[in-house]
């Protein structure tokens, strides 16, 4: 495949990804909210969401569900997308909260955090509310802001694909950290999923204080 056959399926997959946003647009709605998140599976860590609001005019190829990507494009792009968003925000809940809570309900509490630090950052710039949300698989309650789920949004949305870029990094990061701190068990490669490292490290080592214990009923 030469590089203008590979652009040219890149620019029709940014048209149809482009098409929810499209036509919330031709309804007059300007402020449209991609959100989606990070780490609802691992064994270890927080769940990270992210909202991106996108400009109008943002056109950049090869945005996608953040899975489908390499880390090393998924870096290129968090940059491009934060550089040229019209307003964005991360929202967070760490393991104690999700052992609480389930990680359903720790994901709706992240996704409305990021939500509000999203409409928080419009309104720092003077350029008002959101007035529309694009989201993931996920139906959030109790918020005032009309709202769209969409079945593997990260796929078909590009709001919700720039959402996923940006959850997923800040999350990559984050477990990174761990593995600096917590360093038996694998966290700079498998980000806390069950990996075999990961399982070897919980049984030689014990878990750490950002392990999700309801996720390991059946080891502890």
């Amino acid at each position: 495949m030469t590089k203008q056959e590979r652009e040219l399926i890149l620019r029709e997959k940014l048209i149809v990804m482009q098409k929810y946003e499209k036509n919330l647009r031709e309804q007059g709605i300007k402020f449209i909210g991609g959100v989606d998140e990070v780490g609802r599976g691992p064994l270890a860590g927080p769940v990270v969401t992210a909202c991106v609001i996108l400009p109008e005019n943002f056109h950049v190829l090869g945005v996608d569900d953040s899975k489908k990507l390499s880390e090393k494009k998924r870096e290129a792009l968090y940059e491009i997308i934060l550089e040229k968003a019209v307003g964005w925000g991360l929202g967070f809940c760490d393991n104690k909260v999700i052992d609480e809570i389930n990680i359903l309900e720790a994901t709706k509490k992240a996704m409305k955090e990021a939500v509000e630090n999203a409409n928080n950052s419009l309104l720092q710039k003077g350029e008002g509310n959101l007035e529309h949300l694009l989201i993931d698989a996920v139906k959030l309650d109790n918020l005032s802001i009309p709202q769209t789920s969409i079945i593997k949004g990260d796929a078909n949305s590009i709001s919700i694909a720039a959402a996923s870029i940006v959850a997923k990094v800040t999350r990559d990061r984050l477990m990174v950290e761990y593995s600096e701190k917590y360093p038996h068990y694998g966290f700079e490669s498998n980000k806390g999923y069950g990996t075999k490292a990961h399982y070897e490290g919980i049984q030689k080592y014990g878990i750490t204080p950002i392990h999700r214990e309801t996720f390991l009923k059946n080891i502890l």
